[in-house]
């Protein structure tokens, strides 16, 4: 399967840098974050819910649980890549986080609230790692960034390394 998928997620592959989503909630736990977690406080009358999702979409993930049987809960990603030809499609995201202090490390880059991400808070997008995100996993969209956006993110990714 691995070599259907894009040079970009190769490479992430090749250098360890794709995980599972536990490894992104576990270093940002939710409760620091402006959403706290909780759906009610990022829905939107906006929001929609898809059942397929794009490159540049900001999306909602739900709550899941953890490998220690503890329960986690939602958070916000940027999708930056895919893998279409996998059943169910599999979505490649860097975590987006409010926790504006982290902007201190090179690979986060600030994410400035807009009418297009429709982000409640100036946040950062952690660009030093991608996470694997199911399609079941995620609960809505709620904005998109451009194209350039999400070469900058890989660039800074490509830094990274």
């Amino acid at each position: 399967m691995k070599e259907e998928l894009s040079e970009f997620l190769k490479i992430a592959y090749k250098n360890g840098r794709v995980k599972d989503l536990e490894e992104a909630f576990e270093e940002f736990p939710v409760e620091e974050e402006w959403h706290k977690g909780k759906v009610e406080n990022v829905l939107s009358e906006d929001n929609e819910i898809y059942s397929i999702y794009e490159i540049g979409d900001i999306v909602f993930v739900k709550e899941y649980i953890y490998s220690n049987g503890k329960t986690g809960n939602n958070h916000l990603f940027v999708i930056i890549d895919q893998n279409n030809t996998a059943v169910p499609i599999e979505n490649f995201g860097m975590l987006i986080s409010s926790n504006l202090e982290k902007l201190k490390f090179n690979s986060n880059i600030l994410i400035q609230k807009d009418n297009k991400n429709n982000l409640h808070k100036d946040s950062i997008v952690k660009t030093d790692v991608v996470y694997k995100i199911l399609n079941d996993q995620i609960l809505f969209k709620i904005g998109k960034v451009d194209d350039e956006k999400i070469e900058e993110y890989k660039k800074s990714f490509y830094n990274t390394l």
